[in-house]
């Protein structure tokens, strides 16, 4: 059983409820334009992809000449309720407990760095995290570059890191990288689709995650 040193965490859909935030975003935006508009199954899919690479999947009609329109759209039904949006219950204080602990963490996320900027300003977070990446500094999701920059940063080897995230495309981008996955079932993915990630654990609730992680941190 590994005993991990750091821990890194998916954003959106892992540690702030915004799945449904994002969807509506995709979906509104869509209207606005005269898109068709994606059912939820298949705008969330694309959660946790970088922006571009999100809205070409979800929105299959999408057209080069109509993308800074849509993204523009999309990013003001969204910021239109960023600051309401909640952690999920119980993660402040699973990240002050693992921080408690000596643990390093980490955020490897879709979101721009202005988008996750933002948002650990808004939370006053920016002190929780040893280490982040966004999806527009790196590669985006499931390629294991993000993952890769920050265990360097960390000083850290494969088997001393989990990755924590609630889509196929994280516990993908873990398989890349070489290190363990622990898929959330509570965000945008369900089982069926988080399975093909092949991630190391399932949990349903941040909860069971602390649990989880409480047996497997280095002390």
């Amino acid at each position: 059983m590994n005993r991990y040193k750091a821990v890194v965490f998916d954003w959106d859909g892992t540690v702030m409820d915004s799945t449904r935030a994002i969807v509506a975003s995709i979906q509104g935006a869509c209207a606005d334009l005269g898109l068709p508009v994606p059912d939820a199954r298949q705008a969330s899919w694309v959660i946790g992809l970088s922006l571009e690479s999100a809205l070409y999947h979800a929105v299959p009609t999408l057209t080069a000449d109509l993308f800074d329109d849509f993204q523009s759209r999309y990013r003001a039904h969204y910021l239109g309720q960023d600051g309401q949006l909640p952690l999920f219950d119980g993660m402040a204080e699973l990240l002050a407990t693992l921080r408690g602990q000596g643990v390093l963490l980490g955020v490897a996320t879709g979101k721009s760095r202005l988008g996750l900027d933002r948002v650990l300003t808004q939370r006053s977070m920016h002190g929780q995290f040893d280490v982040t990446r966004c999806a527009d500094e790196s590669f985006s999701k499931p390629h294991p570059a993000m993952l890769l920059e920050i265990m360097e940063a960390l000083c850290l080897a494969p088997d001393e890191v989990l990755m924590v995230g609630d889509t196929s495309h994280d516990m993908q981008m873990a398989r890349n990288a070489g290190i363990d996955g622990l898929a959330v079932t509570y965000g945008a993915h369900d089982p069926e689709a988080l399975s093909a990630g092949e991630p190391l654990a399932m949990v349903d609730s941040v909860a069971q995650m602390r649990d989880w992680l409480s047996r497997r941190i280095a002390g």
